[in-house]
């Protein structure tokens, strides 16, 4: 249980680091927030937990399968936002567009094969 708390506080942490570089340095923000520092964690994690290098590559996989559905947010949200449409709508729109695409990659990737 105290695994799960370290973690937990490690992602918190590293969401607030998100807001205060993005307050002053947008882009730094944007840098801050793109690295991959949650899925090392994890897939490092994962390792020490389990020793399964197999584990491990799977989770690595499922990541980039599920990072390609997600970058379509990150288009409509600036565009949405820029063109009047409110921040909660945008974000909204945006998290419900992300849920289908992931749906459809879900079903995509188990037709051709993927376990997912």
């Amino acid at each position: 249980m105290l695994s799960f708390f370290a973690k937990a506080a490690f992602a918190g942490i590293v969401t607030a680091l998100v807001v205060v570089v993005a307050k002053r340095w947008p882009s730094w923000g944007g840098l801050v927030a793109a690295l991959p520092l949650t899925s090392i964690l994890a897939m490092s994690l994962l390792y020490a937990e389990t020793g399964d290098s197999e584990r491990v590559a799977a989770l690595s996989t499922s990541v980039l399968a599920f990072i390609i559905p997600s970058l379509p947010m990150f288009i409509a949200i600036p565009v949405m936002l820029r063109n009047g449409v409110t921040f909660w709508l945008a974000m909204t729109i945006a998290v419900v567009g992300t849920l289908v695409l992931y749906g459809l990659s879900f079903f995509m990737l188990s037709r051709m094969g993927f376990k997912v």
